[in-house]
């Protein structure tokens, strides 16, 4: 999908508006697990999540494009963006759209996060609320780019997955060498960014794919190894409530990941709480499934140096505390 001096010319451009995330191994974890754990915090951005990585490399990128509108007449730039979110690339398309002068239209579900749409708001997006849940918000966006002559920003594509795969370039380059690590798998952004750098950079480490019980379409795509879309998205932890795998995604997860892994909201909860007292950082659901499957695969990693991408913080409060009490 791109070259290593690519990611790395991407990496150069995210840190010209981004800081890069620490990467911590923390005692309790290691205590707790009985491996050295290193936590690659991406919950530490602007918009607490990592997907405003891949908002500024894609954002970037059409604010000095020429393009064609419908009637094939030659215009300068593009009229704005438009996209469907559970919150998350909402908020990193609305923070890369202000600060490339793009304007961002951006399509919920009905009953979506309450805090996220007002994030996805206050940073300058136009809210729309449609549909039952992500696939039709998505096709209402897609309606709304043709209409309406803006681009249609899918959640997985490779401006998206080349900036977002720059904090794996971070963690692989600031942490020693790491046996494994585990990634939520939501659209596939960030586990794919994750296997692209290991292999660029010539890694042995595992990547371990990681979703919910309730939403697991990766997890039976890469046991058939082909596409198997899922007929429901039962789980709290909405970064990762997906129910149709992306095919582009998951050629790359079938190539370069050792196994997706699935884990129960139970246990996703659990390991929230756990983020909360061992390292007194909050992580949303999708952030902390990682550490869930960690967990679950205790014995497997004990004594090894494993990798958790805590990919977000943005978790509402009162579902905060239904989870943890």
């Amino acid at each position: 999908m791109f070259s290593l001096p690519e990611l790395e010319r991407a990496a150069e451009l995210v840190h010209r508006y981004l800081t890069a995330t620490p990467q911590i191994a923390w005692p309790l974890l290691r205590q707790r697990i009985d491996a050295e754990v290193w936590v690659k915090h991406e919950n530490h951005l602007p918009t607490g999540a990592f997907k405003v990585r891949g908002g500024v490399v894609f954002a970037e990128r059409h604010s000095r494009q020429d393009g064609l509108g419908q009637d094939g007449a030659r215009r300068d730039g593009v009229r704005g963006l438009v996209s469907a979110t559970r919150g998350n690339h909402g908020q990193s398309l609305a923070w890369a759209g202000e600060r490339f002068g793009l304007p961002v239209v951006i399509v919920v579900p009905l009953g979506n996060s309450a805090e996220k749409n007002a994030a996805m708001a206050a940073l300058g997006a136009t809210l729309i609320e449609h549909g039952a849940d992500f696939e039709e918000a998505r096709e209402a966006a897609q309606r709304r780019a043709a209409a309406e002559d803006l681009v249609f920003v899918p959640s997985f594509a490779p401006d998206l997955v080349k900036g977002v795969a720059s904090y794996a370039l971070e963690l692989f380059r600031s942490a020693p060498p790491l046996d494994a690590v585990y990634v939520p798998i939501g659209l596939g952004s960030g586990i794919c960014g994750t296997i692209l750098a290991r292999d660029l950079l010539g890694l042995g480490t595992e990547v371990i794919g990681v979703q919910s019980t309730g939403a697991d379409c990766y997890a039976r795509s890469f046991a058939a190894g082909c596409v198997v879309a899922g007929n429901r998205a039962d789980t709290k932890a909405d970064g990762i409530a997906v129910r149709q795998p992306d095919p582009e995604a998951l050629r790359i997860i079938l190539g370069g990941a050792a196994r997706v892994v699935t884990v129960e909201d139970a246990a996703i909860a659990e390991a929230i709480g756990v983020y909360w007292t061992d390292t007194h950082n909050l992580v949303e659901g999708a952030g902390a499934a990682p550490l869930a499957a960690l967990m679950q695969e205790r014995e497997a990693m004990r004594g090894k140096r494993v990798g958790l991408i805590a990919s977000g913080g943005n978790i509402d409060l009162a579902l905060f505390r239904s989870w943890v009490g």
